[in-house]
């Protein structure tokens, strides 16, 4: 497996509105964990359009864990051009500075944007130029990751396509895992 798409919920889903919400690390935790398993059958690059939330948070685990597995790239490709045009400052610097660092970056259309057929577009783009999908995403807390599940799971019927989910038990775990127990 040389190639692998991150995707999931937008920030917005989760209720996190901050930069410094203590489950960005969190979900940073479990993405890493699943990409370092995944490194031992031939991982060797992170696909994320970039949107704000679980996908430029795995941007920056895949930028984090590249100083210990070097041969590990990051591509952005984004559905369109000039994606962060209405984010914040903040989360604008946040996105330039994965997009400064990745290894590929590129956009699906050639356009900026112009209407949701773009979304559909780069799904099925990703899915066609990826060999599996890592997906934050849970059934009991339905959101915008849901359809992306669908697509992927049609698209594994016609050729060998893993889906790796990363679920709400496996976030609360590794939350527990770093809490301090106290007598």
């Amino acid at each position: 497996m040389k190639s692998v798409l991150i995707t999931g919920y937008k920030a917005t889903e989760l209720g996190i509105f901050s930069l410094k919400h203590p489950g960005i690390e969190v979900i940073k935790k479990a993405i890493k964990k699943q990409v370092i398993a995944l490194l031992d059958e031939g991982l060797e690059w992170i696909v994320v359009s970039g949107q704000w939330g679980v996908e430029l948070w795995a941007a920056e685990a895949v930028l984090e864990l590249k100083s210990t597995y070097e041969s590990l790239r990051l591509a952005v490709i984004t559905p369109f051009l000039e994606q962060d045009e209405n984010w914040s400052d903040e989360k604008k610097r946040l996105y330039q500075s994965v997009i400064q660092q990745a290894n590929y970056t590129n956009s699906v259309t050639k356009s900026k944007y112009s209407g949701p057929w773009q979304f559909a577009e780069k799904n099925k783009f990703l899915l066609r130029n990826t060999d599996g999908i890592i997906l934050v995403y849970d059934e009991e807390q339905v959101g915008s990751p849901k359809y992306m599940k669908e697509l992927a799971r049609q698209h594994a019927l016609s050729r060998h396509y893993p889906i790796y989910s990363i679920q709400v038990l496996d976030l609360q775990s590794i939350a527990e895992e770093d809490q301090p127990e106290y007598w």
